[in-house]
């Protein structure tokens, strides 16, 4: 009885996120969580889908070009649809080329974005960006706070380089508490720099 006393008192208390710490992708991918959560429930932001939409966008439109060829062959077998799965196979790599292109010049990296309205609702919201960056076989985690001011159009950012020992203790679990403390630091570096002009 106790023990299932102890396990609902475990469920209710939040359970740090713990990582194979030899894995860059998944070390990356845990900081990256951590900084949204902090961007989207410690800061009273609203996140912002439109960038991710746009990549699932050109994935949803070549999976169904894929879907159509194999349909298209299904009805049509091979000597019939050598055009239009031509057609498809074309489309379907030249998706995969613009996909490279958006990811590479647009999202540059960017893995949460949010909204700062305005509290009174005149001016038009603020935008910040977290982007991050973790070469393969090195333990330095870049990570750029961009924000855009609604109200001047002005962008400000601000940006650190630390190694991932910084924020991952030995065991592999991720200490969010300073994660949360870098981030707040750079994010209130970046609203007072707005202030002062």
């Amino acid at each position: 009885m106790s023990s299932s006393k102890s396990k609902g008192n475990a469920t209710a208390t939040v359970e740090p996120v713990k990582v194979y710490k030899w894995d860059g992708v998944a070390v990356k991918n845990a900081l990256d969580d951590v900084i949204t959560e902090v961007m989207t429930k410690t800061l009273p932001y609203t996140e912002n889908h439109a960038l991710r939409d746009g990549r699932l966008a050109i994935c949803g439109l070549a999976v169904f070009i894929a879907g159509f060829a194999l349909v298209w062959d299904f009805f049509f077998p091979f000597p019939q649809s050598k055009p239009v799965l031509i057609g498809c196979v074309g489309g379907y790599f030249f998706l995969m080329g613009v996909l490279t292109l958006y990811t590479t010049f647009k999202e540059k990296g960017i893995f949460v974005v949010v909204m700062q309205k305005d509290p009174a609702g005149l001016e038009p919201d603020s935008r910040w960006e977290v982007a991050s960056k973790m070469k393969k076989y090195d333990d330095i985690y870049e990570v750029t706070v961009r924000m855009l001011d609604g109200k001047s159009g002005k962008s400000r950012e601000t940006s650190f380089k630390k190694s991932v020992a910084d924020f991952i203790d030995d065991n592999g679990v991720v200490c969010q508490d300073l994660v949360e403390a870098q981030i707040m630091k750079m994010h209130n570096s970046l609203v007072s720099g707005k202030k002062d002009k």
